[in-house]
């Protein structure tokens, strides 16, 4: 996320029309090697397109691939896309380039000034740029690091520049493009990550949206790799310096119009491709992502990896905003503001020390790689609540958990099935109910699952159908919104992860966010047409169905009795 907040600019509204003259671009692509090109563009487009169109319609040709093939029509395209970005009144232009170059290089043009430090330890890729394109964006990174100096780590940045340089008259313009990009104010949408606090903050999000939108190929990673962190970690290096131009062109033409989300669409892709094309039996699943999307050739064409991107249901850019200011905040609080290493939630379960009587730490691992990443910033999970220990009194079960959030529901039956639930809020939320009685509450996090005699997790529903959902503020009054549910927001909202809380939707209806629920003769999991998981005030007796909020069956046989019920929890929740 951009780390600069300035008024913004006004920008073209989408229903006026760009008519694109691709005349004055005719001689761009000089900076370009054409005998590394992978195909021969067209040098020119026709003189003048007739046909208007509005910024609606550009976001529909650039993901139809209408300017593939045409460079000066691409070129012309990036112009006008990237002036009207809203962004700060004081962004640098080409005149600020000018002048910023002459001091720095002197009429010669000579660079003698190091790359900037937010390049070190980042590639550099050059894609088909000859010598002096080469040249020509070293030098705008220089100038950039000079009107930028908050600039501390930004890997995709010179990728960014490198991309725009194919496309660009002059070094001057190529500033000025990349300009507007580092300085976007659009509050739900930003284009190059500016600090290590927000490159980590949006890996943490890839790997949240991973467990969502692809747990074949996170299961995968989660498995095979000593760290997944560090894999996910990756993810804008796979489409800002593994992927093959052509294809990382396409990727960039949709951009530009609609903000990283896109490339969550694109890596997410590349992940699911991955687990369907490849049958992983090396030592090092990293390096063997990267080398699949290095050859992805082989397996898809640039269209069709599109395609499937946008086939994926994602969440909007607001929600995805919601994730990564959540894991943002996680990593601020944790200190981690500079380079250093993060491993992977289910890593904090440590194997030696973990003893439970219901699962195993290895299984642990599993439910605990599936809660999101931004606690595995937290240390080891602790247990706060045991029947064994406690007793089997509902009093104490909530005396000992509230205060806590997130918490982790474990339950053994007396036929040894095991299934619990992930939950996302304190039980505290429970006595806000402004005197109704076993109000739901909670978030679009929450979850439950099985583990015996087999691992599986049920997410909530929207997150498979999430046309149901529509952003919205919490009306005043229940009346207001009577047809749906709401949840009250007294107390402090920092308690209540800000990711797909209930406060944020408007759902069409109430059983699709029937969270959590409890009071004095028991709590429930879930809801409509039934309960995930309906406990009693004995802590003896339980029942399971299917239900609406999470669409899973029966956790285990229907009517069960409980032999053990634990609760875990983070130490510093």
């Amino acid at each position: 996320m951009s780390d600069f907040c300035s008024p913004p600019i006004i920008v073209t509204p989408e229903d006026d029309a760009w008519d694109i003259d691709t005349s004055s671009y005719a001689d761009c692509g000089h900076f370009v090697d054409w005998d590394q090109f992978p195909t021969k563009p067209q040098k020119k487009s026709p003189s003048h397109l007739e046909i208007p169109f509005s910024a609606k319609e550009l976001k529909r040709m650039a993901r139809e691939g209408t300017w593939t093939g045409h460079r000066t029509l691409r070129a012309e395209a990036y112009n006008k896309i990237t002036k009207n970005i809203s962004c700060r009144i004081f962004t640098p232009n080409a005149k600020v380039y000018h002048d910023v170059a002459e001091r720095l290089f002197g009429p010669d043009g000579t660079i003698d000034h190091p790359l900037p430090d937010f390049v070190d330890g980042c590639l550099l890729p050059m894609f088909c740029l000859n010598a002096r394109g080469e040249k020509a964006v070293k030098k705008v990174l220089i100038c950039i690091a000079n009107q930028y100096p908050d600039i501390t780590y930004s890997p995709a940045l010179p990728a960014v520049v490198a991309l725009l340089m194919h496309f660009s008259e002059d070094e001057a313009e190529c500033f000025e493009k990349t300009c507007h990009l580092i300085s976007c104010t659009d509050p739900h949408k930003s284009y190059i990550e500016q600090s290590f606090l927000s490159y980590e903050a949006s890996s943490m999000t890839f790997g949240d949206l991973a467990k969502k939108y692809c747990q074949a190929g996170h299961k995968l990673i989660v498995t095979h790799s000593e760290n997944s962190a560090e894999v996910f970690s990756d993810w804008q290096t796979w489409i800002f310096g593994d992927l093959p131009f052509e294809y990382a062109i396409r990727v960039f033409d949709v951009f530009l119009l609609e903000g990283n989300k896109v490339l969550y669409r694109v890596a997410l892709a590349l992940l699911k491709q991955y687990k369907l094309q490849t049958d992983y039996v090396g030592q090092d699943i990293r390096a063997d992502i990267q080398n699949f999307v290095k050859n992805i050739s082989q397996y898809v064409c640039a269209e069709k990896l599109l395609d499937k991107a946008f086939s994926i249901r994602l969440f909007t850019h607001k929600e995805i905003w919601l994730l990564h200011m959540a894991n943002r905040k996680a990593l601020s609080q944790s200190g981690i503001t500079v380079m250093q290493p993060r491993q992977p939630a289910h890593m904090s379960v440590d194997i030696s020390n973990f003893s439970s009587e219901i699962v195993t730490a290895q299984e642990m691992r599993v439910v605990w790689s599936w809660i999101p990443e931004r606690f595995s910033l937290y240390p080891p999970p602790v247990l706060l609540f045991s029947t064994l220990e406690h007793g089997y009194s509902l009093q104490r079960f909530y005396s000992r958990c509230e205060g806590c959030e997130p918490t982790v529901l474990l339950i053994k039956t007396t036929t040894s099935k095991v299934c619990g639930a992930y939950l996302s809020t304190d039980w505290n939320e429970r006595r806000k109910c402004c005197g109704q009685v076993a109000t739901f509450f909670g978030t679009g996090e929450c979850f439950v699952f099985t583990i015996h005699p087999e691992m599986e997790r049920y997410e909530w529903v929207v997150v498979k159908k999430p046309e149901m959902v529509k952003m919205f503020s919490a009306p005043s009054s229940p009346s207001q919104s009577s047809n749906f549910l709401t949840v009250p927001v007294e107390g402090n909202p920092s308690r209540l992860s800000p990711f797909l809380s209930v406060r944020h939707f408007q759902l069409p209806s109430k059983t699709a966010s029937m969270f959590m629920s409890g009071n004095s003769q028991g709590f429930i999991i879930g809801g409509g047409g039934g309960q995930a998981l309906n406990i009693d005030a004995d802590l003896n007796i339980g029942r399971t169905e299917h239900c609406e909020t999470f669409d899973n069956p029966p956790l285990c046989e229907e009517n069960f009795h409980i032999q053990h019920l634990e609760v875990w929890g983070c130490q510093n929740s």
